[in-house]
């Protein structure tokens, strides 16, 4: 019998379409997931979807089940939910997660897909990609109790980051953003909010993610003598300048970079990937984190909504697409 899909594809830079796809049977250590829910990171995707991925990183960029190359066609992605249809005897009806594209029906290997708990719907499980790159920057940041910290930009993995340093003990926290309307995203959350000028300052670690050469300086502007930037910012093709001038030396300041795609093995050299991925779908349980997911539309829809989330037209941290039960 011949197995079909609909999945979302990259035509050109700036145009996408819903294609075809015929599935393989799924063989022995394989899974058949159905899609019921997907998320569009909108810094990252809508990166690729107007094609500023530059050549240098056209390997680092590949996600795990990309199809195409960059800059286009392709068929990129990371954030799926679904139900494995067919497969194991104790995965089949199980919900899981795994890092596909947006793609009605998918096969791929077991260890591709990681369960999801009773205790976390799946329409919120799509957020465990940002959530667990949130993970990793904190492992990586390994602030203190007591620490002064800020997060600087106030999107998706900014806002991920502020969420989890909210349940550190101790310590002061602010989201920093120049758009006031992320304020009610950090009180969702449970986070203090500033804008740039308004921040607090003397901070012995900020978070940057913004993403832009001001939100850096600010950042660097924040801290205190001898404080660290954690630098989680992808900027694709753009060139930044950076104010090592002036006192940056004095002061003694560092600047640090974060790396989703493999842990650090000076913080936490018996942890793996899926180790980090499971404790992020824990720390998924709480329904605060639901503020992040800021728009819904359906699958059929993508060809139309991709252009608007990059644009800024749709404004979104994560923005959830729906999958009919037919799928």
């Amino acid at each position: 019998m011949k197995r079909t899909a609909s999945a979302f594809w990259l035509n050109s830079p700036g145009e996408g379409e819903i294609r075809e796809v015929t599935l393989p049977a799924p063989s022995e250590g394989e899974v058949l997931v159905r899609a019921l829910y997907s998320g569009v990171s909108r810094g990252t995707e809508t990166l690729v979807f107007r094609g500023g991925v530059p050549e240098s990183q056209h390997a680092a960029m590949r996600a795990p089940f990309q199809e195409g190359d960059f800059p286009a066609p392709v068929k990129y992605g990371y954030l799926s939910v679904g139900e494995v249809e067919e497969g194991p005897a104790d995965l089949v009806g199980r919900t899981v997660f795994c890092l596909y594209p947006h793609q009605t029906r998918y096969v791929v290997p077991v260890t591709a897909v990681t369960r999801v708990p009773g205790n976390v719907p799946a329409e919120r499980a799509i957020l465990a990609g940002t959530l667990e790159t949130a993970v990793n920057a904190l492992w990586d940041a390994a602030p203190l109790i007591g620490d002064r910290i800020a997060v600087v930009g106030g999107g998706m993995v900014g806002c991920s980051v502020a969420a989890l340093l909210a349940r550190f003990p101790g310590v002061r926290v602010q989201l920093v953003d120049a758009d006031p309307a992320r304020a009610g995203v950090a009180k969702a959350l449970g986070v203090d909010f500033a804008l740039p000028k308004d921040a607090l300052g003397e901070c012995d670690l900020v978070v940057h993610a913004s993403a832009t050469e001001q939100g850096l300086t600010r950042s660097l502007e924040l801290l205190t003598p001898e404080g660290t930037v954690l630098e989680l910012s992808w900027y694709g093709d753009r060139q930044v300048s950076l104010p090592l001038g002036e006192a940056f030396h004095s002061r003694r300041l560092v600047i640090r970079s974060s790396q989703v795609g493999t842990v650090s093995p000076a913080r936490r050299s018996s942890r793996t990937y899926a180790d980090r991925l499971a404790l992020a779908l824990e720390l998924l349980a709480d329904p605060a984190l639901d503020a992040l997911v800021t728009g819904e539309s359906a699958f059929e829809e993508l060809p139309r909504v991709m252009p608007m989330l990059t644009s800024g037209e749709i404004p979104a941290l994560c923005h959830r697409v729906r999958y009919g039960k037919s799928a």
